[in-house]
């Protein structure tokens, strides 16, 4: 005779209700964008019939963090345990943190969209500001210069930080990869101004005083880039395993091959967010540009002949020289100072697209 032995089946209450001891899910979300909706209403009142742009977006996003942290803490220690209320409150502080850092970046992308969402039309990607001394106009010789000087500082420095860093990390042995490394680090916080100053100083040198191109703006501008290039690089270089180097070897690739073929390759999504970097980091610079570059109101495509205008030397030259009619001129300014951004965005897009596609794909 057996005897089956059979487990009752027992009722396991149900999570995420305020009976069980725990909160919903949804609860935290919810209360961010009450708190939020709240905040936004109070600067509202306060704020008044002012223009959108004074609104004070940054206090807005902070009161509502600080009000949403103290709800959920609160609500967090009388419906749930201790130790949760624990938990829920140091990530309300690393949470509030966090949007501490943001508020600047915030405040500042609200502002420039306000101000220069204005101008963002076809006339202002159509005309220069030739013979323009008051309203209309617009910054098509800016754009083009940006993207040119841009461009020919990245094709200056990308294939000599590159192979700077291969040197250091796969040849650089002894006093020379360590002198190397130290200038490298020592032109890293070299100020703007003073690559604009050396451009300016060789120039005149070699071809007399006076002279201001396109491409002495580009060579400013990769200055400043070409550290930034050889210590991102030589970083993700680093992180190639050596196994898979010693793989190659022990199938008789040559060192040479199995850097083009292994090396490079593994790193390559590090070594592009790296370039990316280093343009975003000297696209908006204007110091060493106004030295080398210079002014012009026309639009000027050759970098070798003449002066060629920027984004960000457009921007200073709108509010240092407004005209007759300061709103434009400060519409116009706005205006650059968002299609810079844009461009900054669209090259960390292209950026990542480059690094998802090219990079190594493992499994099966």
């Amino acid at each position: 005779m057996s005897t089956t032995l059979t487990r009752s089946a027992t009722k396991t209450p149900v999570g995420n209700s305020l009976t069980a001891g725990q909160l919903p899910a949804w609860m935290p979300w919810v209360l961010l964008a009450g708190a939020l909706a709240l905040s936004a209403a109070v600067f509202a009142i306060l704020h008044g019939g002012r223009p959108i742009a004074d609104f004070n977006i940054a206090g807005t996003v902070f009161v509502g963090i600080i009000l949403f942290s103290v709800v959920l803490v609160v609500l967090s220690s009388v419906v749930e345990t201790r130790r949760r209320a624990a938990d829920r409150l140091a990530t309300v502080l690393v949470s509030t943190a966090f949007t501490i850092a943001l508020l600047p970046l915030i405040s500042l992308l609200f502002t420039v969209i306000v101000n220069g969402v204005s101008r963002f039309d076809g006339e202002f990607f159509s005309f220069s500001m030739r013979n323009i001394v008051g309203e209309g106009g617009g910054a098509i010789h800016a754009v083009w210069g940006t993207l040119i000087v841009t461009a020919w500082a990245a094709l200056i420095s990308v294939p000599i930080g590159l192979l700077t860093s291969i040197y250091l990390v796969e040849y650089g042995r002894g006093r020379l990869a360590k002198a190397i490394t130290f200038f490298v680090d020592v032109m890293t916080g070299i100020p703007s101004i003073v690559a604009g100053l050396f451009i300016v100083a060789v120039c005149a040198l070699l071809f007399g005083p006076g002279l201001n191109t396109g491409f002495m703006g580009s060579l400013a501008l990769s200055v400043l880039m070409i550290p930034v290039v050889v210590r991102s690089s030589e970083e993700m270089l680093r992180l190639v395993p050596n196994e898979l180097r010693e793989a190659s070897y022990a199938l008789g690739v040559p060192k040479w091959l199995t850097i083009v073929k292994v090396v490079l390759p593994t790193s390559i999504a590090g070594i592009t967010t790296g370039i990316m970097l280093s343009i975003s980091r000297v696209i908006g610079e204007t110091a060493p540009l106004l030295l080398t570059a210079g002014f012009t109101q026309s639009l000027n495509v050759d970098a070798f002949d003449g002066p060629m205008m920027t984004l960000p030397v457009f921007v200073y030259d709108q509010f240092q020289n407004p005209g007759t009619n300061i709103a434009a001129a400060l519409e116009r300014a706005w205006a650059g100072a968002l299609t810079l951004i844009i461009i900054v965005m669209a090259l960390n897009l292209v950026a990542r697209f480059v690094a998802k596609k090219f990079a190594p794909k493992f499994g099966r």
